[in-house]
């Protein structure tokens, strides 16, 4: 295993303070306790939140909601007067901020104002990019933004690879816009982000798991870290992405050649104690699994976050995973455990 970064970690543990502190006590202290005792119990308030910047994108992937243009929801962006009224509630107990779910962050004009001011209000921020708009101007801006972490993805070392699940992206843009950043932050003597690829592994791309390694070497990326590939049609894989690295795979592949998820699926969830969702007009879902926000908790147009925290739609929920998660439709696909490895 790689060692921790250091500068990453104590920069995480530099955004705490007492009452965030005390809050993970409770989140984490009910989370077991609704272990033992076998009902929902919920204390605190999320340590963890990604919000959505916008579900716009400019590739084409074909296992990706955004990219396949398939949502039943609408498409927009995160507006960032409402960004920054929700904040303003939950920001003493928020620790780490995901600024991304679907869609590519940067497409939003107000991201990094938004990046920004989260950052004012001392909260570790992250986001995943496809790197295609990491222009000069715009890797300036996102290491002045304070940006704590910068994901990468990248998914091919070789454009004839690399496009083949990076539908309609260009391998050079990405390599141009890694380099801006590692040149900015050096340029600018910061700390931040730590940057690191992502390399979603998929049987296209898997014969340069080396080859990646060896690129974000050579740019000064801080870490590259392999993903596994969630496979909507898994059981016959249509798209022939399920890699034959069985360590890379979410899948186990039968004798008749079908496939099942690795995942046995207890039924609790670490998420739906300490995590959530916000879609960009303000569904609050409970995982990123919920790409199309078909189990909406709650609008924070109409009610504040801490009233959907704990509202009956979400102790109903908690409840039902508890019951049979299994059953539930966004949980049958779930990574838990077998996700991302690093290097």
């Amino acid at each position: 295993m790689p060692q921790i970064n250091r500068n990453d970690t104590f920069n995480l543990i530099s955004k705490l303070s007492f009452r965030r502190l005390f809050n993970a006590a409770k989140v984490l202290g009910s989370f077991y306790l609704t272990r033992i005792l076998k009902k929902p119990i919920q204390w605190g308030l999320p340590i963890s939140i990604s919000f959505e910047p916008t579900t716009s994108c400019n590739l084409r992937c074909p296992e990706c909601p955004s990219g396949l243009r398939s949502f039943s929801r609408p498409t927009g962006m995160l507006e960032k007067d409402f960004f920054k009224s929700t904040i303003d509630d939950i920001h003493q107990h928020l620790l780490y901020l995901i600024f991304y779910f679907q869609g590519e962050p940067y497409l939003n004009p107000a991201f990094l104002d938004m990046v920004k001011y989260a950052s004012y209000k001392k909260i570790y921020t992250a986001t995943s990019t496809n790197a295609h708009y990491l222009t000069d101007e715009n890797a300036k801006r996102t290491v002045e933004s304070g940006l704590d972490r910068l994901i990468i993805s990248i998914d091919g070392t070789t454009q004839d690879v690399y496009k083949q699940y990076r539908v309609g992206g260009n391998l050079d843009k990405v390599i141009e816009g890694a380099k801006n950043i590692v040149k900015w932050r050096k340029e600018l003597n910061s700390k931040t982000p730590f940057i690191f690829f992502q390399f979603l592994v998929v049987k296209p791309n898997e014969h340069q798991i080396e080859d990646i390694k060896k690129l974000a070497k050579e740019i000064g990326v801080d870490e590259v870290r392999f993903k596994t590939a969630q496979v909507y049609d898994y059981e016959t894989d249509p798209n022939q992405l399920i890699p034959t690295i069985d360590k890379f795979s979410r899948y186990k592949k039968n004798e008749d050649g079908t496939y099942v998820p690795k995942n046995k699926l207890a039924n609790r969830c670490w998420k739906l104690w300490h995590a959530n969702v916000i879609t960009w007009d303000g569904l609050v879902v409970p995982c990123c699994f919920d790409k199309d926000a078909m189990h909406q908790l709650g609008n924070l147009k109409n009610e504040s976050f801490k009233q959907i925290w704990n509202n009956p739609n979400y102790k109903q929920f908690r409840s039902s995973i508890m019951q049979s998660r299994k059953n539930i439709d966004i949980c049958s696909n779930c990574s838990e455990g077998v996700s991302v490895w690093k290097d």
